[in-house]
């Protein structure tokens, strides 16, 4: 009788072929679990003794292939020592080695995504075929490993050493015209043709056309390099690989000098250099930062999911206003297939905003992204309009006016008059209050917050925010109006700032306390680079705009008077009473010329220090590690606070907010689980040493008594669980 399994079911497919068909019972998609990974054992054992076999073809039940490893699995092997993890790791690759010796030809037929490990899968095989909309990749290094199954060992040895460094490096997923150009399957073919395709091929083996012994003999053993090719092959990768991964990322180097070691062995010993790389990486912060990162994604989206559960589809959206912003909404509603109305009350306001999505599609054109056809419909789906005539269509509304509360209310009152009922209403305000903002409004529990950042069109947050008369169903359609926009919604509730805004202000506060005291902004902004951010805290208030941040500074402090007002006169003060409103007007900490893509570049102003000087004084150096300490503790503190006090519903959300919204650096996992990393007991030592500065700086009881008790965020909400 053939294996009949939980996961993997084997069909007779005629002429001593066999279909080995991969369909999870448990689940819609296929992964690697270690039940999973068991079963490929025992199934291609008794595979192999099935008597005249001629071949076997490797099948998915699923609209995917295998999408790899059960990631779920990984915190708990990891946790293991080095060696532990190695065995672990190594026995698995007996279970792909019986795959590549099945006594007979052996074909993947890939009808969807096949990554990781199932990417592995298919690599151990003879051949390969893919249907055109499938894609393929080794992804490993964006959870800060290199392949562990066998990945490194086979695919130098199939698409060449120069192609393998980026396929494996980079971790991107490759299309069915990369794939087959580059060697990596031998054919595609429409859906409906891959398993006879696969047939046809093990047929041509054993006729003879095909040498699939040879195809073995190629992966294992050394790729036929002589030493400069060799020499040239590896060393013309390491500075384009380094340069993009940069300083805090080991993984693709590793893997880089995983390969550089392997290619030249067998393949037991290039297995053996694999797993030795990914069991070094396996135990690094970077690794369990990535790992955790991964997890509470897939735990934001299974939040999302219960929102929209019973959402009522958006057909049709609008937004109000057309500047930079609304012509950011505007294209990427649009872009993502939902037309929508885009309403000012001038003609070179909304030009503005048309203009804005010409460029953002003017820039994915360049770049063969899309066609002048895909440019073109997106245009049609944007209608322009100086009235409200046509708002009675629309599901959904996203108010983008100037940043002004009595200004917004007017405007949100006037809209809500030309909706149609059951029309959800919302405000792209960062830091009005969504329940003060409610009161202007007859059907406030139909109205809530959607805080895009800006850009719109490459920031992938959306806080969602819940006012006191907020309904379910206004959440419900706003969240799935944002994942139609190719967005994360997160849900908050409201309070000045709301999440992401009333974290960073306390940030931009640390910042504003060491310059006062004389710290050179430009070596903060370069410390904290170095600590991972995409930019320093100076350069950051110059893209958010000194204006912006000055009068989001001012509703800050007024909601949170103990610890986010300050005496006198700071920096981001003086930058507004300058007028140096940063990139907007080309001059604020730093001065921006255009380069030649059109682009801001930033440029040291030698005047910026004595125009300063007034809430300076004297220049002096700080110690690295002191101003990483006195920018990170404020933050970190009131992300605790906004935990405690619900504005936030979970650990996982919270640091996925960060991340997606400001650029938290991805390899610290976020902000609580960089906290919970370093550990309790050690951030109140750290905050201790700066209380004296004032309230930003003093830890809560709740931490306190985190820290006596040895718990941790992630742990202690089952994050990971």
């Amino acid at each position: 009788m053939l294996p009949q399994g939980q996961f993997i079911q084997v069909k007779d497919a005629g002429n001593d072929i066999y279909e080995i068909v991969f369909d999870r019972k448990d689940d819609k998609i296929n992964k690697f679990d270690q039940a999973a990974l068991e079963e490929l054992r025992d199934t291609v054992a008794a595979v192999a003794k099935i008597e005249g076999i001629k071949g076997a073809v490797f099948t998915s039940a699923k609209d995917t292939f295998i999408v790899g490893a059960d990631i779920t699995e990984f915190i708990q092997m990891f946790s293991h020592t080095e060696e532990e993890v190695y065995d672990h790791i190594l026995k698995h690759h007996d279970y792909f080695n019986a795959v590549e010796d099945l006594p007979c030809p052996t074909v993947t037929a890939i009808n969807g995504i096949a990554v990781g490990g199932g990417m592995e899968l298919c690599l151990a095989t003879d051949y390969r075929i893919m249907t055109p909309d499938a894609k393929i990749g080794l992804p490993e290094v964006k959870l800060g490993l290199n392949p562990g199954w066998g990945g490194t060992v086979r695919l130098p040895r199939l698409i060449g050493v120069d192609n393998a460094n980026e396929w494996i490096c980079a971790g991107g997923n490759n299309d069915a015209e990369k794939a087959l150009k580059e060697g990596a399957v031998d054919a595609v073919v429409e859906k409906d043709q891959l398993l006879s395709s696969a047939i046809d091929l093990i047929n041509k083996c054993n006729a003879g056309d095909f040498d699939y012994q040879a195809r073995r003999t190629e992966k294992q053993t050394p790729v036929k390099l002589n030493h400069v090719e060799h020499m040239m092959a590896f060393e013309s990768a390491k500075g384009v690989i380094a340069g993009k991964a940069g300083p805090h990322y080991p993984a693709p180097m590793q893997a880089l000098k995983t390969m550089k070691k392997s290619v030249t062995m067998d393949r037991a010993g290039a297995i053996e250099q694999e797993v030795r790389g990914f069991a070094k990486l396996a135990k690094t912060d970077v690794c369990t930062s990535l790992v955790s990162l991964f997890l509470n994604d897939q735990i934001v989206k299974r939040v999302s999911k219960k929102y929209t559960k019973n959402a009522e589809p958006v057909n049709m959206a609008a937004v109000l206003g057309a500047g930079i912003m609304g012509g950011g909404v505007a294209y990427q509603s649009a872009s993502k297939g939902t037309p929508i109305l885009m309403k000012d009350i001038n003609e070179d306001a909304l030009q503005l905003g048309l203009d804005e999505a010409v460029k953002l599609l003017s820039g994915q054109l360049k770049r063969g992204r899309i066609d002048t056809a895909k440019m073109a419909k997106t245009l049609t789906q944007i209608t322009p309009t100086l009235s409200y005539g046509d708002f009675g269509r629309a599901d959904i509304v996203v108010e983008a006016v100037v940043e002004n509360e009595k200004i917004k209310k007017a405007v949100l009152a006037e809209t809500e008059e030309n909706m149609k009922d059951g029309a959800i209403l919302t405000s792209n305000t960062s830091t009005i209050s969504i329940t003060e903002l409610a009161t202007a409004l007859k059907k406030p529990e139909k109205f809530c917050g959607m805080h895009f950042f800006n850009p719109v069109h490459r920031m992938p947050l959306v806080e969602v925010i819940r006012g006191e008369k907020t309904g379910e169903e206004a959440i419900a359609q706003t969240v799935a109006y944002a994942q139609r926009m190719g967005k994360t919604p997160i849900v908050v509730n409201d309070c000045p700032g709301f999440f992401v805004n009333r974290v960073l202000f306390p940030y931009f506060g640390g910042f504003s306390s060491l310059v006062s005291e004389g710290a050179d902004f430009k070596q903060v902004d370069k410390v904290m680079e170095g600590f991972g951010w995409p930019m320093g805290p100076a350069y950051l208030l110059d893209v958010v705009g000194i204006d912006t941040a000055y009068h989001a500074d001012a509703v800050m402090a007024d909601g949170f008077p103990d610890r986010m007002t300050h005496e006198g006169k700071n920096a981001v003060d003086l930058m507004f009473e300058l007028e140096r409103f940063g990139q907007k007007n080309k001059k604020g900490f730093y001065k921006y010329e255009l380069d030649k893509r059109g682009k801001d570049k930033k440029i040291i102003d030698e005047d910026v220090p004595g125009l300063l000087s007034d809430v300076t004084g004297d220049i002096k150096e700080f110690d690295d590690q002191e101003i990483i300490e006195r920018m990170m503790l404020p933050l970190l503190i009131e992300v605790a606070r906004c935990v405690e006090e619900g504005i936030v519903a979970s650990a996982a959300e919270a640091d996925m907010a960060l991340i997606y919204g400001i650029g938290f650096p991805p390899f610290r996992g976020g902000a609580l689980h960089y906290m919970d990393q370093v550990g309790m007991d050690n951030i109140l030592a750290m905050a201790a040493k700066y209380e004296h500065l004032g309230p930003l700086y003093h830890p809560t009881d709740r931490m306190k008594e985190m820290a006596a008790n040895k718990e941790k965020y992630h742990q202690a909400e089952g994050d990971k669980s």
